[in-house]
């Protein structure tokens, strides 16, 4: 039961961590990391050696929920999956709370300034992704190679991030919409 409880414990501090980052960038502190996942300054070192650490975590943990989000579009939407996975993508994620955002689209500039280790991380995330795409179920739109994921899953961050920083509805709605336009086409 304790193993039980110390896990429960560390899902919910990488979890905190996770929406942590993705609202207050990487400046945030231990302290404000170790309040969000509601434990002690000591309790976040018990769990993590470091900020950096934890960051590696987050990073590893919001690139997991991303990959089981389009495996979930995958199972639930069969051949629809893609075009149904960018409608959410630019929809919802557009103008979600910031700690229940897409890692991808919030830790991605994070990372620029990240230790090497916490790249490793992203690279390996990111890569699984972009196969789980391409390996996915044939969907109109979908896109057929890992180069050609990647440029998607680019496209769909840069689309959100600049419809956010519009602080404009009706802005960011027609950024997502041409990005949903260029993204599927007759498909949309």
């Amino acid at each position: 039961m304790r193993s039980e409880q110390k896990e429960q414990t560390r899902q919910r501090m990488r979890q905190a961590a996770a929406e942590g980052f993705r609202s207050h960038g990487y400046g945030i502190g231990v302290d404000g990391l170790a309040k969000r996942a509601g434990v002690t300054s000591g309790a976040f070192y018990a769990n993590f050696s470091s900020k950096a650490d934890a960051f590696r975590e987050a990073v590893a943990f919001g690139m997991d929920e991303l990959l089981g989000g389009i495996r979930y579009f995958q199972q639930e939407h069969g051949l629809a999956w893609w075009p149904e996975f960018v409608a959410f993508y630019l929809g919802e994620k557009l103008t979600c709370d910031l700690a229940q955002s897409c890692s991808l689209q919030t830790l991605t500039p994070e990372l620029a300034r990240a230790d090497d280790a916490a790249k490793d991380v992203f690279r390996e995330k990111l890569q699984s992704i972009a196969e789980a795409v391409v390996d996915g179920p044939d969907s109109p739109a979908k896109p057929a190679t890992q180069e050609a994921a990647l440029a998607a899953l680019a496209s769909l961050i840069g689309a959100v991030t600049i419809a956010r920083a519009t602080g404009n509805e009706d802005l960011a709605k027609s950024v997502a919409s041409a990005m949903r336009e260029r993204l599927l086409g007759n498909a949309a």
